[in-house]
């Protein structure tokens, strides 16, 4: 039921499954049969089956210009659903997984003078891809601002301290501590000319926006892996959302988001990242106070468009045009 279909998907082999950095995985895959795979840009992500059935969205990280096999690098998320645990626990190399065709809703658009790059921890996989597509091609200059905990969890460490790097990256380590954050204000007060790709954990992410808001809006580009999920419950409150083509009207609870609710009643909507960046499940809303949590409708959009994998209502009720 995701925007991606199962019809879309093909069994791949596993060629390398390893750890790269503390908890993070590093997978690549191959045609069974040695053939080339389909092509993607920089930025997009694939669909996997995981052994246990659940669909998950990952990013490739490897250069467009390979076309022998993709690779992804999966974060070890124990509190989630169980996705990335069963990918990394379940898959060795040699197995076979089904992957559905690339998709990019993280492209390289426009004709900037230069890129900046932002990445928060695993968030390095799409920006990766992007960089090294540019290192190859010769493409327009770039400067990456990666933010990690500690370098034993920082992904692809190594490889970007190579010398093709050298000049273009600067990794900072917090340490957990919230007072060591990097300042990327002097870095975002003046865009010249640049496009900003940001990618990464929702706090990053909004802050990010917070300091671009005097950036042309086709300028930045933001995607996650699900950080931003409302489904937490840490700070939600219930409501209902009456669906106004039927008439039903749906509980959603503090710890389920709209689109959980709509897809365990039967309706279908297309989603993809469940992180309120790529937009694909957008749906019209007819009334109510909507707290938007995307960080990709624009304000016009907003006045009638809600995205359900994260919004929720500030007042009791939402109705939606379903």
């Amino acid at each position: 039921m995701l925007a991606e279909p199962d019809d879309t998907m093909r069994p791949l082999r596993v060629r390398r499954a390893e750890p790269i950095a503390r908890d993070i995985q590093l997978f690549e895959f191959e045609a069974p049969d040695g053939s080339a795979l389909p092509p993607f840009e920089a930025g997009a992500h694939v669909m996997l089956r995981v052994p246990n059935g659940l669909l998950r969205r990952y990013s490739l990280c490897n250069d467009p210009h390979e076309t022998d096999h993709y690779a992804i690098a999966v974060k070890r998320e124990a509190p989630g659903r169980g996705g990335s645990v069963s990918l990394i626990e379940g898959t060795r190399a040699g197995d076979e997984i089904l992957v559905s065709a690339p998709r990019n809703d993280f492209s390289l658009t426009g004709a900037p003078a230069r890129y900046l790059f932002i990445a928060g921890g695993i968030g390095i996989t799409p920006i990766l891809s992007m960089m090294r597509y540019l290192t190859s091609a010769g493409g327009k200059p770039y400067r990456l601002y990666y933010l990690s905990r500690d370098p034993e969890a920082t992904a692809f460490r190594e490889e970007l301290s190579a010398p093709e790097y050298r000049g273009k990256v600067v990794a900072h380590y917090d340490h957990g501590d919230p007072d060591q954050s990097y300042d990327l204000w002097p870095v975002l007060e003046q865009p010249k000319g640049a496009h900003l790709y940001c990618c990464g954990p929702r706090g990053l992410m909004e802050a990010v926006r917070d300091m671009t808001g005097h950036w042309s809006a086709s300028a930045v580009h933001f995607e996650d892996f699900g950080a931003g999920k409302a489904a937490s419950g840490a700070s939600n409150t219930p409501f209902t959302v009456r669906l106004a083509q039927s008439g039903e009207t749906l509980e959603v609870p503090a710890t389920k988001s709209v689109l959980e609710v709509l897809l365990a009643h039967g309706h279908s909507v297309a989603y993809s990242c469940e992180s309120g960046t790529c937009g694909t499940c957008r749906v019209r809303y007819l009334d109510g106070e909507v707290d938007h949590r995307d960080l990709v409708l624009t304000d016009q959009e907003r006045a009638r468009t809600l995205v359900v994998c994260v919004s929720r209502a500030f007042s009791p009720e939402l109705v939606l045009d379903l």
